[in-house]
């Protein structure tokens, strides 16, 4: 092995190579739980674009209907809580890459997890009101 090579391995925190973990351990998991969400509301979203076009010169029964549908109101409801937990996601990285302040980081963090519930919440039970409602 080279003096190069060598070198490198050198330059790594002795303690992290005892641990064998990263700087916060849970980083991979935030990335990828990010990444899939972005994905499913790719998809998501591609399938709301295409309910709200079809129902663009609809009266209120008609979308009603379509909306009380069970896979309408079961794709509303998993877009409605996908966005939700991406925009989570993305602000609380936003916040720890910007926010310096720890306790202001941490009142940001609840608050924008209070509401992105109470959203989540709100939109869920509208869902729920029209497809249950005849």
């Amino acid at each position: 092995m080279s003096e190069k090579n060598v070198a490198v391995k050198d330059r790594r925190n002795p303690l992290k190579i005892a641990r064998g973990l990263g700087s916060a351990q849970a980083g991979v998991e935030h990335w990828w739980t990010q990444r899939l969400t972005a994905a499913a509301l790719v998809l998501l979203g591609l399938w709301f674009v295409i309910t709200v076009l079809c129902l663009l010169h609809a009266d209120y029964a008609t979308a009603h209907a379509s909306v009380a549908k069970p896979w309408n109101a079961l794709l509303l409801i998993a877009f409605i809580l996908t966005m939700f937990w991406h925009a989570v996601l993305g602000l609380q990285v936003v916040i720890e890459d910007y926010v310096h302040t720890r306790w202001k980081a941490v009142v940001l963090l609840v608050a924008i997890k209070f509401l992105a519930v109470l959203g989540a919440l709100a939109g869920v039970l509208a869902v729920l009101r029209i497809a249950l409602t005849p």
